[in-house]
């Protein structure tokens, strides 16, 4: 994408004298005329550039981009690189490399594990699962037990009135209590609150009561919990990745755990333990259990830990007269790497995920850096930034907002593009790929909504799919990807997504595979948004709360 005449063929294209127009030292800030001016560098992003940087970074010799490995090293470095070469300037002030945000995470996995009750020995994998990657009980602790019903504490239902749970462990029923009627008491209808299908809602409540850990008993009976945990038996043997966690106050631990194991902690039957439901269905309200906590329990779960580095790649194009304010555009490089288990072939390359977004970043960066060199540089600063660790748990952008290299307060939206390059199989079915699932545009701002809309419809003509962006879509696609760590802190983003398709973290998932036209039409449309976000007079609006 680098032309040689390109400053030339640009100003006279837009009939500026060479002698009165604008330049990298003297540039513009007329909005309008740097509207008039966006189209010309729109157009430098294209299909041949976006396949020549993605057969690079999607091809065998990146080993699939796993977080901390060789690939993924191999990655940041191309993508610094080009970032280095088109003109942008590396923005972190500590290492030895300005482009990198490096921190380690942590690669941990469970050891030793069990729970005593009495006598009676509880296994880890077995009679229960600790979610996350830490845990309080790294050698055999005494616990001290308490039931809280179904673990719920809002304001018209509360599991945890006049219970002391500091330093206790909480032992909470799954899911969330219905009425007589069968309609839920927290809704008051059919549907689940985020209470019944999100277990982190239970365990950020025990945390703010000061509990160490909270046991969510699962299941009805021993085969069903073997049922509805067999996929934590596949990963339990695993290492993940984390952040390590700074703060003052630990999270309580998140454990599921089986209803014999349950009941054993409260001295009861199985039967009677699930039956607690029934008693609050009747009286449509917390109720008093009469439940006798076990009183000799002691729980040992091990996680061991060592330090695995990684790092952020960031390229940034300061502003003009509004340099002060930040547009960031994100894409996340990692992928999976490789399974050595498999038969044929073991390397997941990762090219639409998120190979595909990457490269549009990096299409981006080098039309902005451009523009700039002639005269037409964005008015707020714009921070271009791959993430890694996305596939571990959102945790490089994760990184990022707890240590941000640019204010928070002064970020004024995040771009983010993750899967752009493929059909879902919906739209496969009619072969049609002109359209992109735009999430989040208008759960903080009604203005960034707007701008993503204008800009379609003038510059690319997309078909703008929302249905991914209702707050009951089952696949809460909105707290999926990086732009999330920005919305949680209250920034306005912009997801640009094409859907789920058969090769989606597959070995398949290869960048002969990508259908380059379309992504060109995305990486264009997102090109056009940042575009306006940086240099229109007024900081986009706040106004909306939308789930």
């Amino acid at each position: 994408m680098r032309h040689n005449v390109y400053a030339a063929l640009l100003l006279a294209a837009l009939g500026f004298g060479c002698t009165k127009g604008p330049s990298a030292s003297n540039p513009t800030v007329d909005a309008a005329k740097l509207r008039e001016a966006a189209p010309k560098y729109g157009q430098t992003i294209t299909a041949a550039d976006l396949s020549k940087h993605l057969y690079i970074i999607a091809s065998d010799e990146y080993e699939g981009r796993n977080t901390g490995e060789k690939g993924q090293k191999m990655a940041a470095e191309y993508i610094a690189r080009e970032f280095r070469e088109d003109g942008l300037v590396g923005p972190v002030k500590a290492g030895s490399n300005p482009f990198y945000q490096t921190f380690d995470l942590e690669k941990s996995q469970w050891g030793e594990g069990h729970m005593m009750v009495g006598s009676e020995k509880y296994l880890m994998g077995q009679d229960f699962f600790v979610l996350g990657s830490s845990s309080p009980f790294q050698t055999e602790q005494a616990a001290n037990v308490v039931f809280a019903g179904f673990g719920i504490d809002s304001e018209s239902y509360s599991d945890y009135a006049n219970l002391d749970v500091k330093d206790k462990v909480v032992v909470v029923l799954a899911g969330e209590p219905k009425k007589a009627d069968g309609n839920y008491l927290i809704s008051g209808t059919t549907k689940a609150s985020d209470w019944g299908n999100d277990y982190r809602q239970k365990r950020n409540a025990a945390t703010k009561r000061g509990a160490k850990a909270v046991l969510i008993v699962t299941g009805t009976t021993a085969s069903e919990f073997n049922s509805l945990t067999q996929r934590y038996k596949n990963f339990a043997s695993r290492p993940s990745l984390g952040l390590k966690s700074n703060t003052s106050q630990p999270t309580a631990a998140a454990v599921f755990i089986s209803p014999v194991a349950g009941a054993a902690l409260l001295s009861t039957t199985t039967e009677n333990l699930t039956g607690y439901a029934d008693q609050v269905a009747k009286a449509g309200k917390p109720v008093a259990a009469n439940f006798t906590a076990a009183k000799d329990v002691k729980i040992q779960a091990s996680r061991i830990s060592t330090p695995l580095p990684t790092e952020n790649v960031l390229g940034f194009i300061e502003g003009s007269d509004k340099k002060d304010e930040v547009v960031v555009v994100t894409a996340h490089y990692d992928h999976v790497g490789i399974d050595e288990s498999r038969t044929g072939d073991k390397i997941y390359n990762g090219a639409n995920d998120d190979g595909s977004g990457t490269v549009a970043v990096i299409e981006l960066a080098e039309a902005f850096a451009q523009a700039k060199k002639d005269g037409f540089g964005p008015r707020r600063s714009i921070l271009f930034m791959t993430v890694t660790a996305e596939e571990k748990g959102l945790l490089g952008s994760e990184y990022y907002s707890e240590n941000p290299i640019f204010p928070l307060a002064n970020t004024v939206a995040n771009v983010n593009i993750d899967m752009i390059g493929r059909m879902d199989t919906e739209h496969e079915k009619t072969n049609d790929s002109n359209y992109i699932y735009v999430i989040g545009a208008d759960k903080l701002s009604s203005e960034l909504h707007q701008i993503n809309e204008e800009a379609n419809q003038k510059h690319v003509n997309l078909k703008l799919d929302y249905r991914f962006n209702d707050e009951n879509d089952p696949n809460r696609f909105y707290y999926r990807s990086d732009h999330y760590n920005f919305a949680k802190n209250g920034i306005p983003i912009i997801f640009y997504f094409n859907g789920v398709h058969a090769d989606y973290h597959q070995p398949g998932d290869e960048p002969q595979k990508i259908l380059y036209d379309a992504a060109e039409k995305v990486a264009r449309l997102a090109f056009h948004t940042t575009w306006e976000l940086a240099n229109r007079d007024n900081r986009i609006v706040v106004d909306s709360n939308k789930k």
